[in-house]
């Protein structure tokens, strides 16, 4: 068991409450899917606490504005009229950047951003929430909104784990293998090598 306490000192720019709150799930999601060890802990607690900012945020932001839209999603707003449209109006966003990949329907369906990314680790995509779904035995199609309580993102976090097989990258000591597998990329490395660094120390000794 991983306590509050601990988790203070791994995260310690972390909001108490934020940790208070979300200690007791994580630990039952950690059981639940099997990151039963403190090194597999310490890799999970380095992902999500990077992907969450320090377990503050567990919906995707998309408030994005006209330059930040062609900067970082140029495939979809090529010009600067066609950001101007749509920037800072996540809704719009989502259903324009999801549309018509990982199940989703077209633009007008809706379906990108209801199923935009939530959770400690973002799932994103209506075929990620199908499988989780069916794994996690909820209704994440009538209810999408359970990923943003403390319960729901919690497993759907250790979800995305375990159905990865990520603990080979902790056993392994791997977390440039693991962040590319989270992240697609390396994008936050060196924040995750040192809240895996600091998690490691607290508890492994």
């Amino acid at each position: 068991m991983v306590s509050t306490a601990q988790l203070k000192q791994i995260f310690p720019q972390a909001d108490s409450s934020d940790l208070e709150e979300i200690c007791q799930p994580l630990n039952a999601a950690m059981s639940e899917f099997g990151i039963d060890t403190a090194q597999r802990q310490a890799m999970f607690l380095a992902q999500a606490g990077h992907e969450s900012g320090n377990f503050a945020h567990v919906e995707e932001n998309l408030n994005y504005s006209a330059e930040g839209l062609t900067r970082i999603f140029h495939k979809y707003f090529p010009d600067a009229d066609t950001a101007a449209a749509y920037a800072k109006q996540p809704e719009k966003i989502a259903n324009r950047v999801y549309a018509n990949r990982m199940g989703n329907g077209d633009e007008s369906s809706g379906e990108g951003y209801k199923y935009r990314g939530r959770g400690l680790i973002q799932l994103t995509g209506k075929d990620n929430y199908d499988a989780c779904a069916r794994a996690l035995n909820a209704d994440l199609h009538g209810q999408p909104d359970y990923l943003e309580t403390a319960e729901g993102a919690c497993r759907s976090a250790a979800w995305f784990w375990s159905h990865n097989n990520l603990n080979r990258f902790a056993d392994a000591d791997d977390i440039e293998g693991c962040t590319r597998r989270v992240n697609g990329g390396v994008i936050g490395l060196e924040e995750r090598t040192a809240h895996y660094r600091d998690a490691k120390s607290v508890l492994l000794g």
